[in-house]
């Protein structure tokens, strides 16, 4: 299986937060990306993992940082050149639950799964990566001919489902997590997510 955490986003709502990239916040100290490396490799050891960063800083032991050839709008963060059969796009940004990798790395479909709750899209499984590809132009199409106003996760999924492009919406081919797995646009929602877990704010 593929691998790729997505961490090459312009972090528009985050910048004015923190001083610290919001994929190297630490949680139970390690970073956001080095925690999710490590979860990998322990469910699946023989996986290819990489991080999609043009930011030498997200070096990651066990991952290949890899600089993506086109990063025009949020939706090429599903990195063309690296869709393929057997792929999952994770997000650089989110906490996963150990029980939620080991949920994502055994799932078996034979198409598209997606995985996240009902704010958001953690993972994106393909076992076809044409389809997931047919997918994401089609959104992106859409985006480009001014038909949607945005253009990520649920607009793949929305293709996908069958439903119709909007507000994020629940429908078949996805599984709804309530374990905690958390992505963080603030540095409001990082410390109220450490605060629950009765971690200190975790400043590198």
């Amino acid at each position: 299986m593929r691998y790729v955490i997505m961490a090459d986003g312009d972090m528009k709502r985050w910048h004015t937060q923190s001083h610290i990239p919001k994929h190297l916040l630490s949680v139970g100290g390690e970073t956001l990306l080095s925690r999710l490396v490590r979860q990998l490799r322990a469910c699946d050891g023989g996986a290819e993992v990489f991080i999609t960063s043009h930011n030498p800083a997200y070096e990651v032991p066990g991952a290949v940082r890899y600089e993506p050839q086109e990063n025009h709008l949020e939706i090429d963060r599903f990195t063309r050149e690296l869709i393929c059969d057997d792929v999952c796009f994770l997000y650089g940004d989110t906490c996963y639950t150990d029980e939620a990798v080991v949920y994502i790395t055994g799932k078996k479909t034979d198409a598209l799964w997606f995985v996240g709750s009902q704010r958001s899209i953690v993972a994106v499984i393909a076992h076809d990566g044409a389809l997931l590809q047919n997918h994401v132009n089609r959104a992106r199409d859409a985006f480009l001919a001014g038909q949607i106003t945005d253009c990520r996760g649920w607009q793949v999924y929305q293709s996908y489902a069958g439903l119709p492009f909007g507000p994020p919406a629940i429908g078949p081919a996805f599984t709804r997590l309530t374990d905690g797995t958390c992505g963080f646009n603030t540095w409001q929602e990082y410390e109220e997510f450490l605060e629950k877990r009765g971690e200190a704010c975790g400043r590198l």
